[in-house]
């Protein structure tokens, strides 16, 4: 095997020969729900909870797919296994799962006029390039609120991972002409802090860390990881809102995410938290969590 391998709709095909019709709804309307999985040491971490919440997901959705969630987890497994042998014994893969509707073939501009629908189903993998998210360890991450604001979870459920992300484009370059390399954190209607495009947020005052309610974000499967290493380092995990004041008056800043798992904020709109350093907390957390996987982290990120 010369190229990665993609699962989509009924089989394994070369990642080169995999094709999305342009009547696909995913494509026609953005309606896509996707997981993303990470591996350590070629082993997929937490598969079972990301196609957990993905058909949690499509049940809300109203998708039937043909897979039982077991059958979705051993394809999974089947395309890292293979996927894995590509790249190098240090390196990791970035799985991803997708499914639309399906393809809309009565689709002419007219958005709702779909027939009986059969789900396109897609798991591919990428390589992890570690070297993109350096900077976060070494100086912490910019986060930027720009005027957009997060979409209300009385028009889309923020506990469905999904792909309809116009306005998280539009929010980034709002961000990213303040700072080229800033993450952008959307906030809610009222002002209270929500979460970033790829990532959760998190702030720490004293042994507490404080996430915002799940009313509001899509609850990672890396934050759930914080939360369950919060005892071991410690520190108590609270779900409250919290403001941008909050952020710039708090101990520390976090974000949690799969493709590096934890990394510190150390600003806020060009206004550093604390020092303006990675903390002490931070280092305890991504240790804990490489003690779990049996991997640093760290190391991995900065080799």
């Amino acid at each position: 095997m010369t190229e990665p391998l993609v699962y989509l709709n009924s089989g394994f095909v070369p990642a080169s020969q995999a094709k999305l019709n342009i009547y696909d709804l995913g494509i026609v309307l953005g309606a896509t729900l996707t997981e993303m999985t990470r591996t350590f040491r070629h082993q997929p971490y937490r598969a079972a909870d990301h196609v957990a919440r993905l058909y949690r997901s499509l049940k809300y959705s109203g998708i039937t797919v043909p897979h039982s969630p077991e059958e979705m987890l051993a394809l999974t497994n089947e395309l890292a296994e293979a996927n894995c042998r590509l790249i190098g014994p240090q390196e990791d893969l970035g799985i991803v799962h997708f499914i639309t509707p399906g393809e809309n073939t009565l689709y002419a501009g007219s958005a709702g006029a779909a027939g009986p629908l059969t789900p396109t189903i897609c798991i591919h993998s990428f390589p992890l390039r570690f070297s993109m998210w350096r900077h976060l360890f070494t100086e912490g991450t910019h986060v930027v609120t720009p005027s957009i604001r997060h979409i209300p979870p009385q028009c889309i459920e923020p506990k469905m991972k999904n792909r309809s992300r116009l306005h998280w484009w539009l929010a980034d370059k709002q961000s990213q002409a303040v700072d080229p390399r800033a993450v952008t954190l959307l906030l809610d209607l009222d002002g209270n802090v929500t979460e970033c495009a790829g990532s959760n947020f998190v702030i720490v005052k004293g042994r507490t860390i404080i996430s915002p309610t799940t009313r509001n974000i899509l609850w990672g499967i890396s934050l759930q990881t914080v939360k369950e290493l919060a005892p071991q380092i410690g520190m108590e995990f609270i779900e409250k809102d919290f403001q941008p004041y909050d952020v710039v008056t708090a101990d520390e800043a976090w974000l949690t995410t799969t493709p590096y798992c934890v990394a510190p904020c150390t600003k806020i709109n060009g206004t550093p938290i604390a020092d303006g350093k990675p903390g002490p907390c931070f280092k305890k957390m991504i240790a804990a969590w490489s003690q779990r996987v049996g991997l640093d982290i760290e190391a991995q990120i900065m080799s």
